[in-house]
């Protein structure tokens, strides 16, 4: 069964950093594209960031360029966001999501309704 399980968030202080990660198990990344997205209380699910399933192209929010940088490592079958000099406004909960899997390069793009397996997400909290 295919599953995704989010980790790393927690409570920072703004300007600070965190690393998320997405653990994949039931089925190998090496063919999914993967996205980040976040839902802060009362707003739509927005798309952070995404990479094909490569590793070859990436995509970011513009609220987040410069920011954050998303990267995977298929050989621990895993996707992972840093993020740096975090905001208060970057306060939500963030989920991974998986599309694919792909037999072809597609490139990601910060659509939700792309992605067909979803994580549980964790929560990212920027306060003082």
């Amino acid at each position: 069964q295919l599953q995704l399980v989010e980790s790393g968030g927690g409570l920072v202080q703004p300007g600070g950093s965190l690393r998320l990660s997405c653990a994949a198990s039931g089925f190998t990344l090496d063919y999914y594209n993967i996205g980040w997205f976040r839902q802060a209380p009362g707003k739509e699910r927005e798309g952070v960031s995404c990479i094909s399933s490569s590793g070859g192209s990436t995509n970011y929010a513009d609220s987040v360029r410069g920011r954050f940088t998303i990267s995977r490592d298929n050989a621990k079958n895993t996707v992972y966001l840093q993020m740096n000099n975090l905001k208060p406004e970057d306060t939500a909960v963030y989920y991974c999501a998986a599309d694919g899997p792909l037999l072809l390069f597609k490139r990601c793009l910060l659509s939700p309704s792309d992605f067909g397996s979803w994580g549980q997400g964790t929560q990212v909290t920027v306060s003082s």
